[in-house]
């Protein structure tokens, strides 16, 4: 279709999709440095605290790019209960799972278990929404990622639960979270036609407000702020849960959700370089080898490597 363009509209259109190539690029920079900033905010509050910054910052900043762009929000009742349980399950209890789990685990492997949500998304989309059904690729994908996730784990290290292993089930629980969210947003609120500033904005917002009720329990105890800690929260916040809420809602409508859903190739890759490279992070053989066996599930599980014919193919 590129090639029936007429020049003019092709001219028009180039800054566009630069604009479109940055913020994708900034998404898998951003949300890969997440981890990192976590584990930094850690040294100084503790991980409701984390939480509680990054949602409220987060609300705050797409809050005042709804004031700003006057965008309207829906008016159905039942549209805000199905946002309260995605920012319940797609924000509260992931983000508390992560910065709990980091507590115990690195940035690194955090960042590697995140990039199993294309995994959980598909086994959620099937078995739990039925709003897809996988092929015998797909199916082979999903096997090599659970594979590459007991890899990950490494079960045969560990003779009794420790703090370790619990932290990644934890970020394991984050990951099916995710999935959840996804499957649960497309078979309640995809055919809904809410704009993507409203949507970020309910999403997190309804998290928000949750952590709100929790500040007591969650937000109350003692800090120790210094400066890394502070630009960790706010880069977390208004940044990882604001402004990139907007990027991807963007690159989704330019690029379709394969290709913007590849932004989970880019971010365990930064993840894991800034935790190497910034806290002189450092793991053993299987988590590599179980990180290669996650991502040929996820390309499998994309459609975007086949092993079979198509002709083949199961639907």
């Amino acid at each position: 279709m590129t090639e029936k363009l007429l020049p003019a509209t092709s001219t028009a259109s180039r800054p566009r999709n630069t604009r479109v190539l940055l913020q994708f690029l900034a998404m898998g920079l951003v949300w890969g440095a997440s981890f990192l900033f976590m584990k930094v905010a850690l040294t100084g509050v503790s991980f409701g605290q984390v939480v509680w910054a990054r949602l409220v910052l987060g609300a705050l900043a797409l809050g005042l790019l709804l004031l700003v762009g006057r965008y309207r929000l829906p008016r159905e009742p039942i549209v805000y209960l199905h946002f309260l349980v995605i920012g319940v399950v797609g924000g509260v209890v992931p983000y508390l799972c992560f910065a709990w789990a980091e507590q115990y685990v690195s940035s690194s492997l955090a960042s590697i278990y995140n990039a199993t949500t294309p995994i959980m998304t598909a086994l959620m989309a099937t078995l739990a929404f039925r709003v897809e059904r996988l092929n015998r690729d797909q199916v082979l994908g999903v096997a090599l990622g659970i594979a590459g996730t007991v890899v990950i784990i490494g079960p045969w290290g560990y003779a009794a639960l420790t703090g370790d292993l619990l932290g990644q089930f934890a970020c394991l629980l984050a990951a099916l979270c995710y999935g959840f969210t996804l499957g649960y947003t497309r078979r309640f609120l995809s055919s809904r036609s809410i704009q993507g500033v409203p949507f970020a904005f309910l999403q997190i917002g309804m998290g928000a407000a949750v952590m709100l009720l929790l500040t007591p329990v969650v937000a109350l105890s003692a800090v120790s702020l210094t400066l890394p800690i502070v630009g960790s929260l706010v880069a977390l916040g208004v940044l990882g849960t604001g402004l990139v809420y907007v990027w991807n809602i963007n690159v989704l409508r330019s690029w379709g959700p394969t290709s913007a859903s590849t932004v989970t190739y880019i971010t365990p890759v930064i993840g894991v370089v800034l935790g190497v490279l910034v806290l002189g992070e450092r793991f053993g053989w299987n988590a590599p080898l179980g990180a290669v066996l996650v991502l040929f599930g996820i390309l499998l599980t994309q459609k975007r490597v086949r092993l079979w014919a198509a002709g083949r193919l199961t639907p």
